[in-house]
């Protein structure tokens, strides 16, 4: 895929966890009339199917097989793609903490990765798409004609996850969400396979200090400019 005018437009958002790419991305795809392709929600959904399974979530070859037997769905919806696993609605399943925790673990392994990429390809083939996650500017979809790199401050990331997740209980604590972040922002960028890291010509946006309506404007302006610019 190439960045002409007859290539579907691809959208690539990455970041670390808490940065706001999941929200982003749904009002970056609203915009601009994008299938909002969540990588992120297709991890913690074969995360869930190992959980279900009792499979271990360290075990490169039994995930593997697991795989070969998992069918996993987004289906755009007002509010964000509904999500299914094996035509089982999960889509609020998927944010529970223990599914949050198995994702981080699973998306480590290389043949998953690769699963993954192959069947998210094959979903973006037809139609432009705005998709998030942590390596999608640079492996999933490197040709992206827009490629961003959202980050912000770690207190302030775990901040807005703390919030996302409801009221306090010991599990979810605003020290133990921080705690979590940080421990995977670590996971994220040393692992070996596509670690978190910008794209070299993805455009960085620190929304430490803005809103998210200031996010999206700078997003949107940068592929009004993209678009406009275009052959």
């Amino acid at each position: 895929m190439t960045a002409n005018s007859s290539s579907p437009l691809v959208v690539a958002i990455d970041g670390p966890a808490g940065a706001g790419k999941s929200t982003v991305a749904a009002r970056i795809a609203a915009r601009f009339g994008l299938l909002n392709l969540e990588s992120g929600a297709m991890y913690r959904a074969f995360a869930l199917k190992a959980i279900q399974t009792d499979s271990d979530v360290d075990d490169r070859e039994e995930l593997g097989r697991l795989a070969a037997k998992t069918r996993i769905r987004l289906l755009p919806a007002a509010l964000g793609n509904r999500v299914f696993l094996d035509d089982v609605e999960v889509t609020k399943r998927i944010r529970e903490a223990d599914v949050t925790a198995a994702a981080s673990r699973v998306s480590v392994h290389p043949d998953i990765r690769a699963w993954m990429v192959s069947m998210q390809r094959q979903l973006s083939a037809s139609r432009g798409i705005v998709m998030e996650g942590r390596d999608i500017g640079t492996t999933v979809f490197p040709e992206a004609q827009v490629k961003i790199f959202l980050d912000a401050a770690a207190e302030v990331r775990g901040q807005r996850r703390y919030q996302q997740n409801g009221p306090s209980t010991a599990a979810h604590a605003a020290e133990s969400v921080l705690q979590e972040l940080r421990e995977r922002d670590k996971r994220d960028r040393t692992r070996a396979e596509s670690p978190l890291r910008p794209a070299e010509d993805a455009v960085i946006i620190d929304s430490t200090d803005l809103s998210l309506d200031q996010v999206v404007a700078r997003v949107e302006e940068i592929i009004t400019e993209r678009l406009t610019a275009r052959p």
